[in-house]
């Protein structure tokens, strides 16, 4: 069944009925291989160091003891779209899964990191590696959690990759996290400013989220053996998705349900986060809706009426709606950069369900 027809018109995206075990087959498809592969990444032989990096991908609880529950190791987005590409373009999908294990390997980096930034002590439903452990160790551990990564990719070779793939892989995913880095330094400069607008927020998270997902479709299809062409077109509806991935989970930081998301309610805004919903605010806001907004967010600590007040500005002004057709513009783009490639039918329908389910998730 196709979710979405490439070309089809926006207003013919936003209808068709989505199902949730469509958007999930390829993440059960490959999830034993990638926890194989991401298990043998990181060593099980007792080291401290790496006791919290295990804590970190959902494996052990904060006493070493396994952890039965998925939900503690995330999504695995990254890596399942990097696989899917794969086979969708004919490669053989097992060869990539030391790619795949290093992209969810620096995602995770990534997190632990953010929270450390943020403060946030809630992740996947569980206390944050810096919160049970302290932030110097947390880094360690986030740091540990790179060079992990890069280790992955050398076995890419006793996957029966050539040097020149195993080289190349390498090299994107060096370029993809400095820009996912410096997405992050943006969005971190972006929290004393109050005149952050649409364009400067979505130049931002096409870093921050976009530059990983990309790196995920390049090398999806570079170790598949795709031309160039390909490889670049991939990347681009990786890049795409990665924007309306992030955009929707702005939505969800602010209106998701705290017992689904895993975080606090209305978190972005206690934090006072310049996610898509608040730049967009800021940028049309007037009147006297505009200096209460900009009083709020020049506040050193927000309390609860200032959050109530923030949040009936952004739904008056229209925010959730507007970030939700951003999320799909989005989406669309990347399927109409989907409709350029050469796959199979079957990879095709399962990255056209994986888009328009992103784009819709309550979690």
């Amino acid at each position: 069944m196709r979710y979405v027809l490439s070309g089809v018109s926006q207003e013919a995206f936003l209808q068709p009925p989505a199902e949730e075990q469509a958007f999930l087959a390829p993440f059960e498809r490959y999830r034993r291989g990638l926890q194989t592969a991401l298990r043998q990444a990181v060593p099980s032989d007792g080291d401290r160091l790496d006791a919290l990096v295990r804590y970190q991908m959902g494996w052990e609880d904060e006493k070493g003891q396994p952890v039965e529950d998925a939900s503690c190791q995330g999504k695995a987005l990254r890596p399942t779209f990097c696989l899917l590409v794969c086979e969708a373009l004919g490669g053989d999908w097992e060869r990539a899964l030391p790619a795949a294990a290093a992209l969810e390997l620096v995602h995770n980096f990534s997190l632990v990191h953010d929270d450390i930034q943020d403060g946030d002590t809630e992740r996947r439903h569980r206390p944050t590696l810096w919160y049970l452990w302290g932030r110097p160790r947390a880094l360690v551990a986030g740091d540990a959690l790179l060079a992990h990564a890069a280790r992955s990719l050398e076995r890419l070779a006793d996957s029966g990759s050539s040097s020149e793939t195993q080289l190349r892989a390498s090299a994107l995913l060096s370029l993809r996290c400095l820009e996912m880095i410096e997405g992050q330094y943006i969005d971190i400069s972006y929290e004393s400013r109050l005149d952050i607008g649409e364009s400067e927020y979505v130049e931002m998270v096409s870093q921050k989220t976009g530059a990983l997902l990309r790196c995920s479709g390049e090398m999806g299809a570079l170790l598949a053996g795709a031309s160039g062409e390909s490889v670049g077109a991939m990347g681009r509806c990786g890049h795409s998705l990665g924007i309306a991935f992030q955009v929707r989970d702005d939505i969800l930081g602010i209106w998701g349900d705290t017992a689904t998301t895993g975080k606090a309610a209305r978190n972005d805004i206690w934090r006072k986060k310049k996610s898509f919903p608040v730049a967009y605010a800021l940028e049309h806001a007037t009147g006297t809706a505009r200096r209460e907004l900009r009083r709020i967010y020049s506040k050193p600590e927000l309390g609860a009426r200032d959050v109530e007040l923030a949040l009936s500005i952004l739904e008056d002004i229209g925010a959730r709606e507007r970030s939700q057709v951003l999320a799909e513009e989005r989406a669309s783009d990347a399927l109409a950069t989907l409709a350029q490639v050469e796959m199979s039918h079957w990879g095709r329908d399962a990255i056209e369900a994986m888009v328009y389910f992103l784009v819709h998730r309550e979690y």
